[in-house]
């Protein structure tokens, strides 16, 4: 069987390295939107700003939804690379019909949850009277796919982290394909509206969570899901319980700034501005997962120079990353503004307004990406040399707070669109700079204890 040949992240050369390491990434990525780009682009072009502007006031509940979704699946991945690791066939079994099970029942919990208290939420979220209905449909639908959602991720987490990256992204392509198809037949051949594009969504969320079940069926190794079996396992639980709560909590609260800027958003009681703020969100997402793939490869390569005991090489792990994420935020940066018209239109049909406060939020958010990038790409390089804790309570500080603060101070004393979509490049580099003193202090701190400790062994 053809293999290809493996990078050598420890000795290889650094900038190739980097970005043969992240084009996959950013692929799986721009996959992942395919599902809410169809959306988008099927409401904007034939149903118009309101509709759009539901779609764009429940974004950020939901993505919080899907972040807290997210988090427990980065358990269940770490969990799992460990007993592949360590060779734990009978730990990969048990994590697998865990994972399947308490997947199956948050998801549940969290759909009839949401469900019942949307009108609740989106009350709270000051969403405009015009738009409202539209918002509960579409919000509630999409709810009852959380099960689904839950299950595919906790399960593909789990094949990622044995190495089989294909088999779900192979599930991702087909289901999205058969999200664009159910959106064009839902909502231009039986003109179900916002109703359609939420339900092409969640069949399709339920397409792709049965063939990964039939598949994990059908194998004949570790990964062998039985129905039969299906069981909490307390100690697998636990871990997963463990190694998931931190990074959870973290992107929660730090969701939570986006579901206030979205309230502000909503407090204009204008479907134009919430609309254009969706449609900008929908191009600046592809600027986002960049950038976050560069962050992923500062962890992991410094990770292995940690193991492999290249102190030397840690800056310039940093320095690469930083470079390489600043001049792909600068470049996907530049080409949505300059593209920024015809690629609205993808969203957006015959409402110039709407263009207009999408190309506002585009040119404060959009064109200071880079900023974002270069602060987690410091916060990746602290976790690979084993410091979480600290990054996590900096990002949450620094975000969360000046977030917090603009919202409530600055756009409150001046309330236009520009001011707001300020706090996110404002949020960013304040954030930005504190991790790069703690990086510095951290690098310190690890290299000391290094260097000791190699002193220790020569002595002895």
């Amino acid at each position: 069987m053809h293999t290809k040949k493996k990078l050598d992240i420890v000795n290889g050369p650094m900038f190739s390295n980097v970005i043969r390491y992240i084009l996959p990434l950013i692929a799986s990525g721009y996959l992942g939107h395919l599902y809410h780009t169809a959306d988008t682009a099927v409401i904007g072009q034939f149903e118009g700003p309101i509709a759009l502007a539901a779609m764009g006031a429940t974004s950020s509940l939901y993505a919080l939804i899907v972040t807290m979704c997210s988090g427990f699946a980065t358990g269940v991945n770490v969990a799992a690379a460990q007993n592949y690791g360590a060779k734990d066939t009978d730990g990969i079994h048990k994590l697998l019909h865990t994972s399947v099970l308490i997947s199956f029942f948050g998801g549940l919990f969290v759909a009839v949850f949401g469900f019942s208290l949307t009108p609740l939420f989106l009350t709270l979220l000051d969403t405009p009277a015009d738009v409202f209905p539209y918002a509960v449909t579409y919000l509630r639908i999409c709810f009852l796919g959380v099960p689904a959602s839950m299950i595919y991720g906790f399960t593909a987490a789990l094949l990622r982290a044995i190495g089989n990256t294909r088999t779900p992204l192979l599930f991702g392509s087909v289901s999205g394909l058969l999200n664009v198809i159910l959106n064009l037949v839902f909502v231009c051949l039986f003109h179900l509206g916002i109703a359609g594009v939420a339900w092409a969504t969640v069949i399709s969320q339920y397409v792709s969570m049965g063939m990964i079940l039939i598949y994990l069926v059908r194998l004949k190794d570790c990964c062998h899901l039985d129905f039969r079996k299906l069981k909490v396992y307390k100690d697998e639980f636990i871990r997963i319980i463990r190694i998931s709560i931190p990074p959870t909590i973290s992107a929660i609260i730090y969701s939570m700034t986006k579901v206030v800027i979205q309230s502000a958003l909503n407090s204009f009681d204008n479907a134009y501005v919430i609309a254009g703020s969706a449609a900008a969100r929908e191009i600046d997402n592809y600027i986002y997962t960049a950038m976050i793939s560069l962050s992923q490869a500062a962890m992991t390569f410094t990770g292995q120079m940690v193991g492999a005991k290249k102190v030397q090489r840690l800056h310039k792990v940093m320095l690469t990353c930083s470079a390489t994420v600043m001049i792909i935020g600068l470049i996907t940066g530049t080409i949505a503004m300059v593209f920024a018209e015809p690629l609205l239109s993808i969203y957006v049909k015959d409402s110039p307004e709407t263009v207009r406060y999408a190309i506002d939020c585009m040119s404060i958010v959009a064109t200071s990406y880079f900023i974002y990038g270069t602060m987690e790409v410091l916060v990746g390089c602290q976790q690979g040399m084993g410091s979480s804790f600290i990054p996590s309570v900096v990002s949450l500080i620094g975000g969360c707070g000046v977030r917090f603060f603009w919202v409530y101070a600055v756009f409150y004393a001046v309330p236009s669109v520009i001011s707001l979509y300020l706090a996110y490049p404002v949020s960013w580099l304040i954030t930005g700079a504190a991790q790069f003193v703690f990086y510095i202090r951290t690098h310190k701190q690890f290299v000391r204890r290094f260097s000791e400790s190699t002193q220790a062994a020569v002595t002895q």
